[in-house]
């Protein structure tokens, strides 16, 4: 489907107030557009906040305990792409840049299997290409109101003093600062009357040992009446997301391009339902994809100026997780 086709159906249907579920892929080649019936024939299975397709008491019981083996992305191949951003960077070209990488792995679940036992606020399982478990939300919609709560900023929860250290952190605080003014600018596109709720509060994501802490902030904005019928435009405006891409957006996203050296996907793009009167949406991030018969866990992380080669690697590998319950 081309993206004005999307456009035109996610329109339509708004108008008229037809739910339907829909993902845009980050580069914005593959939009899929579906009625909420007709994901789940299309083998699209999904979960927005208790919004979902799959009965959950449908789900199987898994006996088998999960394992998974990941083996790490050269330290030699991510400083290539750490040292051509950090260039960029200085060079004033960027502020802020996501710089993700697909991590080999094997595991002994299927992707449906993940998807039934993973804890997360937004979940997809889209046929046999991918599976994820996103923390974050692109945007939300209702009453007339356009919120989203960008991520910036993570550290192992049990590290010692872990909010303090967070919070405390100049290369965390540049990052957020820099994320919150983009979705500021982005949502002041399609909205007015823009604010900021709330100001980079932690939040918890998993419970067990390899649990992180993230800081998110929330930012408000108001739309037209019957903002339905314009559903499909406001989306495409508004994307990317700022939060996996950077500032400013479009030179930023050249950048990644030539730091990653391939396409995302589906990876960082959105995916979300529209009910007939609001809408709800995720980031795709803590994915897991496949490619030519292997998987792949895809992971990465903000960089600035002041970002460490080292500690950006190891930030790297600790997303490679699932928090399964």
């Amino acid at each position: 489907m081309l993206l004005k086709d999307f456009e035109q159906q996610a329109n339509l249907w708004g108008k008229s107030r037809q739910p339907f579920f829909f993902l845009i892929d980050f580069e914005m080649k593959k939009p899929v557009i579906c009625s909420l019936e007709e994901a789940i024939t299309l083998g699209i299975q999904f979960n927005l906040r208790g919004v979902s397709n799959v009965d959950a008491a449908n789900s199987f019981a898994m006996t088998e305990p999960y394992q998974m083996h990941a083996k790490s992305v050269d330290l030699a191949v991510y400083k290539q792409g750490f040292d051509a951003v950090q260039t960029e960077l200085q060079n004033g070209n960027s502020y802020l840049l996501n710089l993700t990488y697909a991590t080999p792995i094997e595991m002994n679940y299927s992707f449906e299997q993940i998807f039934h036992r993973v804890q997360a606020s937004y979940k997809l399982c889209f046929k046999d290409e991918f599976v994820c478990f996103s923390p974050e939300c692109f945007v939300r919609i209702g009453q007339n109101q356009i919120s989203t709560y960008p991520m910036k900023g993570t550290i192992r929860a049990n590290v010692p003093q872990a909010e303090q250290q967070l919070l405390s952190s100049e290369k965390e605080q540049c990052e957020h600062y820099t994320i919150v003014d983009l979705m500021r600018n982005d949502l002041a596109m399609v909205a007015e009357n823009i604010r900021v709720n709330r100001f980079r509060y932690v939040e918890k994501v998993g419970n067990d040992e390899q649990a992180i802490l993230q800081t998110s902030s929330e930012i408000v904005g108001d739309l037209t009446e019957n903002w339905q019928k314009n559903i499909g435009s406001i989306l495409l405006r508004l994307l990317p997301a700022g939060s996996i891409s950077g500032a400013p957006k479009e030179r930023t996203v050249q950048i990644i391009q030539q730091a990653e050296k391939q396409d995302r996907g589906y990876y960082t793009g959105i995916f979300g339902v529209f009910t007939g009167e609001s809408l709800d949406s995720a980031v795709a991030i803590r994915f897991i994809e496949k490619q030519n018969g292997k998987m792949y866990f895809r992971s990465g992380g903000g960089i600035t100026r002041h970002s460490q080669l080292n500690d950006e690697y190891r930030e790297l590998q600790q997303k490679v997780y699932v928090p399964l319950g």
